[in-house]
């Protein structure tokens, strides 16, 4: 299994939350971070917890082998993009649409659609998934 040596830094500096009154003041600067994106043989990272990690951002690091999916589940409120690292395969939404995900794009799912990714390639399909609370 190759080793990630990739970073991902997050310059929480910017991300802002408003105080627990709802007066819009603002409480919690969330603190820049470095992750090491390295699964050490998981299948599953987490990268971000969200409050008061992040203002609403979660994310993790996937790992799929071949012929393998995450599961059907839905965005719900969030809106989702995954950034492919390395390997093919599709995000299916449900209701018809299919997505190319393969190595070196980006994938957006916007809120309120149920979707699954499946690996269709040979080796590992790698993937930093990213949601964030939409504003509707």
């Amino acid at each position: 299994m190759k080793r990630f040596t990739l970073s991902f830094v997050l310059l929480g500096s910017l991300l802002l939350t408003e105080a627990a009154s709802g007066q819009g003041v603002l409480a919690k600067v969330p603190a820049v971070k470095v992750i090491q994106l390295d699964t050490q043989g998981k299948d599953y990272l987490p990268l971000l917890g969200g409050p008061p990690e992040t203002v609403t951002m979660r994310s993790g690091l996937v790992v799929l082998a071949p012929g393998k999916s995450v599961g059907k589940h839905s965005t719900g409120t969030y809106e989702e993009v995954l950034v492919v690292l390395e390997g093919a395969g599709r995000m299916v939404i449900t209701g018809g649409e299919t997505l190319p995900v393969v190595a070196g794009t980006a994938v957006y799912c916007p809120p309120q659609r149920e979707h699954d990714v499946h690996n269709t390639g040979q080796g590992d399909l790698r993937y930093v998934y990213i949601v964030a609370k939409a504003r509707l």
